[in-house]
């Protein structure tokens, strides 16, 4: 068995810098000196240029130059993207071409030659069919997706095999094993001895493992979780490859068509054909409000007129103003931001506002959807509506992602928190407290599974 695993590096152009820092020292730079220290290791990546731009401001240029080094070792291949980060089956085609151009002229910029870009991440892995085709016809050699746009159903795919799509043949596809990716990211294979011990016979079979996830699942969300990555780098049972690198070892391929789907899609979404549910669910007034302010911002700034004044402060406005983060947020399935809500709103109100094709009526128009979408979300926030959603979403997650983490092994409990321990006495001792509170209760967390594994019969 080969393991090819996929992360993806991003924050949304409006994060505070404080964050950027914080989370690059908790993940980002971890993850890539870790990779450095260990030669024979490979992953697949996305980092969103929006970020290396992040990270060029808040003066983490040695972060770029460990992605510059480990592009020259081969070690790390990169992926072409959409800059800001928008739900691509949601945008006309036109912002799609946009958004990849962008993507690849600032990357360009940081890397030169190095950036190759062969495979292509949609943002969320949201996808369709025409979008398949739009990537593909860009000039790319593959896709990743999810489980769930192959089939409806779980475990059905021959990971011994290549896909492509069958209207674009030149376009392979990968799926995304969703059960192990979600019992890595929620830390039920909490150290790389317990992710081999739980393929069992698989490491013997002449297939591949594909797993996708943020990056920031690695000490980020889950403070020493990085470990298991440096674990299986060392280990001589499980060899990483690129994901460029799979057709070399399995030539067969086989033609399919794709599924909407997105990394976060749900059983429940299915049934009621809503793939895009926690960006765009017809149940959800707030969604449909930022959809319509959306079209309008796009419709705005794409408007033909042969008298046109030059609009490139909106243009560069709308490319920003379309990241996925401000519908996520106003999904409360469960995760909820006012905040993140107004922001995004304010954005596209802005392009509109600012554009000089817009008339009188788009810009009352904007400010009236800026305004309901505003007063909708103090109205859930007062009625309990988040309250009651995020609630029956959060028990939903938590049955998903936390089913077996008691059984954990206490060995491999206490070499979890051996390492926390550790990390927690380094950052103490740099007076990062916070971070310190932090790695505290995941080691409280762990030692609760272990006593609550120990009391049962």
């Amino acid at each position: 068995m080969l393991w090819a695993n996929f992360l993806h590096f991003y924050q949304p152009p409006t994060q505070k810098l404080y964050w950027v820092k914080r989370i690059t020292d908790e993940s980002y730079r971890p993850i890539l000196r870790g990779m450095l220290a260990h030669p024979s290791a490979r992953t697949t990546m996305n980092i969103s240029s929006i970020l290396v731009e992040l990270w060029n401001q808040s003066g983490a240029g040695d972060v770029i130059d460990l992605v510059r080094q480990l592009l020259k070792n081969g070690q790390v291949e990169l992926t072409g993207s959409a800059k800001y980060h928008p739900l691509l089956p949601r945008i006309p085609d036109r912002e799609i071409i946009r958004q990849i151009d962008l993507n690849t002229a600032t990357h360009r910029h940081y890397f030169g030659d190095l950036y190759r870009p062969r495979g292509f991440f949609p943002p969320e892995m949201g996808i369709s069919e025409h979008v398949a085709e739009v990537i593909a016809d860009q000039g790319f050699d593959w896709l990743i997706c999810d489980e769930l746009s192959y089939d409806r159903k779980l475990g059905t795919i021959d990971y011994g095999k290549i896909f492509a799509l069958k209207s674009r043949p030149n376009l392979a596809l990968y799926f995304r094993e969703r059960r192990l990716s979600y019992k890595i990211l929620s830390g039920q294979l909490g150290t790389g001895n317990l992710l081999i011990q739980g393929l069992g016979p698989r490491l013997e079979r002449n297939e591949y493992l594909l797993t996708a996830m943020d990056g920031e699942t690695f000490g980020h969300h889950r403070p020493g979780m990085e470990h298991l990555l440096f674990e299986v780098y060392e280990s001589k049972e499980l060899k990483t490859v690129l994901i460029s690198d799979l057709p070399k070892k399995f030539p067969d391929v086989t033609a399919v068509n794709i599924l909407p789907s997105t990394w976060a899609l749900m059983e429940k979404d299915l049934e009621r054909n809503v793939p895009f549910a926690r960006w765009d669910d017809e149940n959800n007034a707030i969604h449909k409000l930022q959809w319509e302010l959306t079209d309008l911002a796009v419709s705005v700034v794409n408007r033909p007129s042969t008298n046109r004044p030059n609009n490139a402060e909106s243009r560069l406005l709308l490319d920003r103003a379309l990241h996925s983060d401000q519908y996520w947020w106003a999904s409360a399935k469960p995760w909820w931001s006012l905040e993140m809500i107004e922001r995004g709103a304010k954005e596209l109100r802005d392009v509109v506002l600012k554009d000089p094709a817009a008339t009188n009526d788009d810009r009352a128009r904007a400010n009236d959807l800026y305004q309901r979408i505003i007063f909708a979300g103090f109205d859930w926030q007062r009625e309990g509506i988040v309250e009651a959603l995020a609630k029956q979403e959060d028990e939903e997650i938590r049955q998903r992602t936390d089913v077996g983490l008691p059984k954990l092994p206490k060995s491999e409990i206490d070499k979890i928190i051996r390492n926390l321990e550790q990390e927690m006495t380094l950052v103490a001792g740099r007076q990062e407290f916070e971070r310190a509170a932090q790695l505290r209760d995941r080691i409280k967390e762990l030692r609760r599974y272990a006593h609550e594994d120990e009391a049962q019969p």
